[in-house]
């Protein structure tokens, strides 16, 4: 009587169903559903971070079924995560969206297509030892980049 349930999600499109009532604070949820945790969760609702911990989830017009969108960022504290990880945020440059990493396999792509472009164009410049790296690495990379994005 009287509870709400509210839907999680996370970065990594996994999600958590809360149960709460509607007189329970930001502080509560988060104490709740993400113990030693609750310095480094975000949580986000409409657009809008829900930095008060004091606001009850009725003031702020959550109700069953809404869904809170959940971001843990990177602190100080080593604590043992109770729910998924949302997924890694790598370092980013000032100015750019987009962190190093991100950037690593299509570069390594375009290496490995620019090698066979050349293996096929100047074949008489490749020996066998040669094009069985190109072989070799081109397997690695595969199963790496298929290891990395088809989970």
């Amino acid at each position: 009587p009287g509870l709400i349930k509210i839907r999680l999600k996370f970065l990594n499109d996994t999600e958590e169903v809360a149960v709460a009532r509607p007189e329970d604070t930001v502080g509560i949820l988060k104490s709740k559903y993400f113990p030693g945790q609750e310095s480094q969760m975000k949580l986000i609702y409409r657009g809008q971070l829900l930095q008060d911990q004091a606001r009850t989830l009725r003031s702020l017009r959550i109700t069953d079924n809404c869904v809170i969108h959940c971001h843990r960022s990177r602190g100080a504290t080593a604590a043992t995560p109770a729910l998924p990880d949302p997924g890694p945020a790598g370092p980013t440059a000032p100015g750019l969206p987009l962190g190093g990493g991100t950037l690593m396999v299509p570069t390594v792509m375009v290496v490995l297509a620019l090698g066979w472009y050349f293996r096929i164009n100047y074949r008489q410049l490749f020996t066998a030892p040669a094009t069985v790296s190109l072989i070799g690495v081109t397997v690695l990379v595969t199963f790496l980049a298929f290891g990395m994005y088809g989970q």
